[in-house]
């Protein structure tokens, strides 16, 4: 069993940074794709950023792409997630999941084995 907490969230403005990091335990980090998805207030939870155990395999959703980056410290077991020009749209809870599989950058929220409990990001406009 996998767990996974999520940290780093906040309060920023538009136009600000923040980095969610996510530390895993109870498995072999290297066994597992990371994701980062997030949930706004009364919408579905989206996919956001995905890596391979490598690092070789990146996908990002389209809205992110260029601000957000991705990236792993497998000695760490840890994911980050960085978050550069924030949007008031950027507002949500985000959450780090892990998908058993080593190779390739699962997109799909259904794909994931293992949930964190969540980290709010606010962006004020």
């Amino acid at each position: 069993q996998v767990q996974l907490v999520e940290s780093g969230g906040g309060l920023v403005q538009a136009g600000g940074s923040l980095r969610v990091s996510c530390v895993g335990s109870g498995g072999t980090f290297t066994d597992y794709a990371m994701g980062w998805f997030r949930q706004a207030p009364g919408k579905e939870r989206e996919f956001v950023a995905a890596i391979s155990w490598s690092s070789v395999d990146i996908a990002y959703e389209a809205s992110v792409k260029g601000r957000f980056t991705i990236s792993r410290d497998n000695a760490k077991k840890t994911v980050f997630l960085q978050m550069n020009s924030l949007k008031p749209e950027d507002t949500a809870v985000y959450f780090c999941a892990a998908k058993w599989q080593r190779f390739g950058a699962p997109t799909r929220r259904h794909d994931y084995n293992f949930w964190g409990q969540g980290t709010q990001v606010t962006v004020s406009s």
